[in-house]
């Protein structure tokens, strides 16, 4: 009876190629992997035929989805192909780590995490050595403290990245490849990482009672098989558990620390992974780098380098980029020659790296991010077995996948959907039912509200490792994606507290073709907006609705019945509107200001003759309200302005009397920005505004200019740099025109008056006063254009 010890690193070719060579020839009765035993029986899907690596054991709680923990596996992980030498070979195959149902029970529950974030299945590390150097102070003690913790952690992550930097590497992926995948004779591979990792650990003991446990609970399985009568027994462990699995005479001392553990109820499955989440830290440790490269390794172990240029010449290539066979050749005789220069027997990835930015991308790093992103990490996306297990939310979906022709792809798609067909319509339909289900698969980039009498959607949609989880949470709302979306919609409905966010919903339910959450949403508008007077809220809410009264039929909703909800909450926002508007601090003018804009947004949307003539009326009435604010009063000037409901000469007179000495400096200010707000090209044309700017400007006392100016430099600030150049440009056209004020005084002065070496002096202190404002000050002096 004997116990074989494999240690291993969690991914990489060599070492599973190593390891699969091993099993071969040891020709085991019993093959014990680091891994959960909750698992266990999901291991004989891995032989089945649609079973495609990178995939991953994914754990949770049933009665808590969000406390999950994620196992990824790639074809050339050494765990996948211990298993699958077992299931091939007919030998039993165990995981045989602590069992997550244990570690779940004994960690708090904590929130599911967002999407992007894989939960982390190693145990927190704590230092177990202080640094040799005394500490001088307090601080500098507690810093040493930290630098040991990180130190013991970065060990227990990922042991062999401390033996890279022990020899000398920086990059322990190259000192991997070099020592292992470039290696020719790999006898005694494991017996040397066995005396490696107890030189590390050098007989301490574990840094936390979880690991620990584990440890214990691996030795009691490794007895197990021993007692079952097992003769060659293989451990396949990651390597910095193997030196704890050797001595397994403290039976006792594993029970005891064993005894009495709690367990949660868990639920495992298998999920489609990625290559490039397998950089991410995960059940299985640190992640790789380039898994791309790797799984190169593994299928093409022969000519590898060269064969590799070539893949990369034809990503090239499909990209549109120019790269002939000549290049190809060229970079692999410079890849072979920095290998001889360096002493390896092959070219590794970084010998090839530069070999194909300096020959195929002739330097460009732009391609050789599409090298990276394609080909050494990649976009490619596993496969589960259909008999898989999975909720009836996740078989509906696929089932929509599958008749929409819309399969999961970790691949980035854009998506051009034309309403008027059913089947686009249907694909906009899931999108937007899986984003109220918060599965973010879609993220639309433009739809028909951007431009009038356009049927298209634009979508870029890429599927996540993550959705799985949120499936699982989200199957609470019902079975089927249509039912669970419509029943969570309703239930933020009746928690919502303001008409906007319903209002939001009913959009997001129509344009979604859930027609009963639309009349639900229809509903509680109605009763919201009965006992609500605030005109602000009032016009926040619009948007959606006219965007749903204009657009809906597109989709094949029931448009005409948001109309008579929309005309509701807008008669009633006007009247509530001049009220609104009396007295309002800064703060709440700016919250007004949006406000209005949301407002004259749902006018443009629907362009009724009627509503439009009734909004400009009311416009009118706020700009003549003696109480407004004067970034209201400004705003409202220039909404009128763009809707040409205001003239030139009107916007002039309306500036002189907003910019009267009479008025407070920061109301004038007010007025100026709210007016400044909008495109530039239509406030260019105005000479007469810009006129009584400069006269406005000049009248200025000193204390008043200092106290307006940052309001002044923010009203600019908001223009880009080629808007202010046009606007300095303008300024310095204005100098011909007679007047009073700076410009016709610019105008008529005589250059002769001038000291230019005085009036340099000014540029530095005008330089800085007006960086960001109305005209860049260049380092020649000139500001606006105009010295």
């Amino acid at each position: 009876m004997s116990v074989h010890l494999f240690g291993v690193r969690h991914h990489g070719p060599g070492c599973a190629r190593s390891l699969r060579a091993a099993l071969e020839r040891l020709a085991p009765d019993i093959v014990l992997v680091e891994g959960p035993p909750d698992a266990h029986d999901a291991l004989p899907l891995m032989r089945e035929a649609t079973m495609r690596p990178p995939v991953a054991l994914l754990i949770y709680a049933p009665d808590a989805p969000g406390q999950a923990v994620y196992y990824p596996f790639a074809r050339f992980s050494p765990e996948w192909q211990a298993l699958d030498y077992a299931l091939g070979a007919g030998v039993p195959a165990r995981f045989i780590d602590l069992p997550i149902a244990v570690r779940f029970a004994q960690a708090p529950q904590e929130p599911a995490k967002s999407p992007g974030a894989v939960p982390d299945a190693e145990p927190d590390a704590e230092p177990d050595a202080a640094l040799d150097a005394e500490p001088d102070d307090e601080t500098a003690g507690e810093r040493a403290d930290e630098q040991a913790e990180e130190q013991a952690a970065a060990l227990r992550r990922d042991p062999l990245a401390m033996l890279a930097q022990a020899a000398g590497y920086d990059d322990h992926e190259l000192w991997w490849e070099r020592q292992i995948e470039q290696r020719r004779d790999l006898v005694g591979f494991f017996e040397g990482i066995l005396e490696a990792m107890t030189a590390m650990r050098a007989g301490d003991p574990p840094a936390s009672a979880e690991e620990a446990q584990r440890e214990a609970q691996m030795r009691q399985n490794i007895r197990a098989a021993q007692r079952e009568g097992y003769q060659r027994i293989a451990v396949v462990t990651g390597a910095w558990h193997s030196p704890a699995l050797v001595a397994l005479d403290d039976a006792r001392g594993d029970t005891a620390l064993l005894a009495k553990l709690k367990r949660a109820k868990v639920a495992a499955t298998w999920i489609p992974w990625t290559n490039a989440r397998l950089a991410y830290r995960s059940g299985y440790g640190a992640g790789v780098s380039s898994p791309g490269w790797y799984e190169h390794l593994w299928e093409q172990p022969d000519g590898a380098p060269a064969r590799w240029l070539a893949r990369a010449a034809r990503l090239l290539r499909e990209s549109g980029l120019d790269t002939s066979s000549a290049n190809v050749i060229e970079a692999t005789r410079l890849s072979e020659a920095l290998a001889a220069l360096r002493d390896l027997p092959m070219p590794g990835l970084a010998e090839l790296r530069e070999a194909t930015q300096a020959v195929l991308c002739n330097g460009d790093a732009t391609r050789m991010q599409v090298i990276h992103d394609r080909l050494e990490v990649g976009i490619e996306m596993g496969a589960v077995p259909p008999e898989t297990p999975t909720t009836p939310l996740q078989r509906d979906l696929e089932a929509l996948q599958r008749r929409l022709r819309l399969p999961a792809s970790g691949e980035i798609r854009q998506l051009d959907l034309d309403l008027r067909d059913t089947s686009a319509r249907m694909r906009s339909h899931l999108l937007r039912r899986l984003g109220l289900l918060g599965i973010p698969w879609g993220e639309q980039r433009g739809d028909a509200g951007g431009v009038k009498g356009t049927f298209h959607e634009l979508w870029q949609i890429q599927w996540q490792v993550e959705f799985p989880i949120l499936l699982i949470e989200a199957n609470v709302w019902g079975n089927t994606v249509a039912q669970a979306s419509a029943a969570k919609a309703i239930a933020q409905m009746d928690k919502a507290t303001d008409l906007a966010t319903l209002t939001t919903l009913l959009d997001a339910t129509l344009l979604a073709g859930l027609p009963n959450a639309t009349a639900h949403a229809l509903a509680a508008t109605r009763a919201r907006a009965a006992v609500t007077s605030d005109a602000r809220l009032l016009l926040d809410a619009l948007p959606p609705l006219a965007r749903v009264a204009r657009y809906g039929d597109v989709r094949g909703s029931r448009a005409a019945d948001v109309a008579p909800v929309y005309a509701s909450l807008f008669e009633r926002a006007l009247i509530g509107l001049p009220g609104a508007c009396a007295s309002l601090d800064d703060d709440a003018a700016t919250a007004m200001v949006r406000s209005i804009e949301r407002g004259a947004e749902s006018v443009g949307l629907l362009d009724n003759a009627d509503q439009r003539a009734e909004w400009i009326a009311a416009l009118r009435g706020l700009i003549d309200l003696e109480h407004a604010h004067g970034l209201v009063r400004g705003r409202c000037c220039r909404l009128l302005l763009d809707m040409r409901a205001l003239s030139g000469e009107e916007l002039a007179r309306r500036a002189r009397l907003a910019l009267s000495p009479v008025n407070p400096a920061e109301q004038a200010a007010a007025w100026v920005e709210g007016a400044l707000m909008g495109g530039a090209v239509t406030l260019i044309r105005q000479d007469a505004l810009w006129q009584a700017l400069d006269a406005w400007l000049c009248e200025l006392s000193a204390e008043e200019f200092i106290a307006t100016l940052p309001l002044i430099r923010r009203s600019f600030a908001r223009f880009d740099s080629a808007e202010r150049r046009a606007m300095g440009e303008k300024v310095r056209a204005l100098r011909g025109v007679s007047g009073g004020g700076a410009v016709g005084a610019a105008a008529s002065a005589d250059d002769a008056h001038i000291d230019p070496e005085r009036a340099a002096l000014t540029l530095p202190t005008l330089a800085r006063l007006l960086a960001g404002g109305a005209g860049a000050t260049s380092e020649t002096g000139e500001i606006g254009g105009a010295r």
